[in-house]
């Protein structure tokens, strides 16, 4: 699959280039590389926010516009995007009202969403007396609120300070052994990459390609701990060197 925005114009920008990935239900896969090598158009070619220029995305053996009408994503964002007049319920709810489920059901959702995330005493808040790892936590509930089968992750934590950030980490793992989902999660840091993930997709500079794929051998289930595991430094150096030699050949060019 390649992405070309402007296709045909002076201002052309090839995004991806020979893309070739599958990733298997139940996985936690980060797309990880330099800024501008297409993580984001990737993950929005999944969830058909976008069109592949050639080539096709296929989603639980349907195209990406099937699945997107079928509900089959949730999406988080690196902003919350949450509704300051609404509560934090209420903002859970919003999927539920759209898609018409009833009163009594919205709410019962809205208690199983909100205590998984542990958020279940904070329903009459409003999201500006939140903390933003509180915010990003009302979004991944209602990103999970209507049961997508995918969850689609664009840095969620990037504006979040450090200890925060280790926090979330373990909230989202915690989630996923939960839900059994299928995550997809753009990030920009190697360690992030690593203690999440059971596969991270290396990329290269634009045009995008796929530099590498790592399998993220890290014992199970992963805690503070883990941080401090050697099996851990040894896949972030990995990583890290999949992304210097995907740098590398981008530099040298296409082969003659």
């Amino acid at each position: 699959m390649s992405k070309v925005f402007n296709q045909g114009r002076d201002n052309r920008v090839s995004a991806l280039e020979s893309i070739n990935l599958e990733i298997d239900s139940g996985e936690f896969v980060s797309l990880l590389g330099p800024s501008g090598c297409g993580k984001s158009t990737l993950l929005r070619l999944i969830g058909d926010l976008t069109s592949p220029s050639t080539g096709a995305v296929l989603v639980n053996g349907k195209s990406a516009a099937q699945a997107r009408r079928g509900r089959e994503y949730g999406m988080v964002f690196q902003q919350a995007t949450l509704y300051d007049w609404r509560t934090v319920s209420r903002n859970v709810q919003l999927p539920l009202e759209i898609m018409g489920h009833s009163r009594e059901q919205r709410e019962a959702r809205t208690q199983e969403m909100l205590k998984l995330v542990q958020l279940e005493s904070f329903g009459r808040h409003y999201p500006w007396q939140l903390s933003g790892g509180m915010q990003q936590r009302v979004a991944i509930a209602r990103a999970l609120a209507f049961q997508p089968s995918i969850l689609l992750m664009d840095e969620p934590f990037g504006a979040l300070d450090e200890m925060t950030r280790e926090r979330m980490q373990m909230e989202l793992l915690r989630i996923w052994e939960q839900t059994k989902n299928t995550v997809v999660f753009v990030t920009h840091s190697i360690p992030e990459a690593v203690f999440l993930s059971s596969r991270v997709v290396v990329m290269s500079a634009r045009p995008g390609r796929i530099a590498g794929i790592i399998n993220i051998d890290v014992p199970q289930p992963r805690n503070f701990e883990t941080r401090e595991h050697p099996r851990f430094f040894e896949k972030i150096t990995e990583v890290r060197e999949c992304l210097r030699q995907g740098e590398t050949n981008t530099h040298k060019g296409p082969p003659s």
